[in-house]
């Protein structure tokens, strides 16, 4: 039985039609009306300031990428550069002004790359290596994305529950729809 592989070239395709039919969300297309603030201040604090500083935290993640990725196909960087990273810090952005209404300060995402990260990189000049690294750094990916959809359903539960349709329909369920 032949086994059909997978090209950089519909690799290529299938990434850029994620960016076209999933462009990150625009600032304006955002409502921030909240009318409860106190509450959405008390109850999920912590929830939204992990979020708005994972999502914002690309911007380390696309330096480990280029640490580890030395060599990066052109699918892999157009897709950690050009879609990834444009969605996830419209999302970081939008979550911070989110918490900027209710009263929280601004999230403080870390940017530095860890020493475990460079030493592989060192490594990932060996391609046996960078495609280790690759593969168990979107497998990761993958998981905690899939991680994210959960956590993002269970807010928009919870915001449904106290009214909060704006922030829900506006903010949680469009970056829900781009994290996997």
């Amino acid at each position: 039985m032949a086994q059909s592989r997978i090209t950089d070239a519909q690799l290529l395709t299938h990434v850029n039609k994620l960016g076209d039919e999933h462009p990150p969300i625009r600032l304006d297309s955002v409502d921030y009306t909240v009318h409860r603030p106190d509450v959405l201040r008390t109850r999920f604090a912590g929830v939204l300031d992990y979020l708005a500083r994972v999502e914002l935290e690309v911007e380390r993640n696309v330096l480990e990428l280029l640490t580890i990725m030395p060599n990066p196909s052109e699918a892999d960087r157009v897709f950690y550069a050009d879609v990834w990273y444009d969605q996830e810090i419209a999302h970081g952005q939008i979550l911070d002004e989110l918490k900027r209404h209710i009263g929280l300060p601004e999230a403080e995402p870390q940017l530095a790359v860890g020493f475990a990260v460079q030493a592989l990189g060192a490594l990932a000049r060996f391609e046996p290596i960078q495609d280790v690294a690759r593969t168990i750094y979107y497998f990761t990916g993958a998981s905690t994305e899939r991680q994210a959809v959960l956590a993002y359903n269970a807010l928009s539960t919870q915001l449904d529950d106290l009214g909060e349709t704006a922030v829900r329909e506006t903010i949680i369920n469009p970056i829900k729809r781009q994290e996997p």
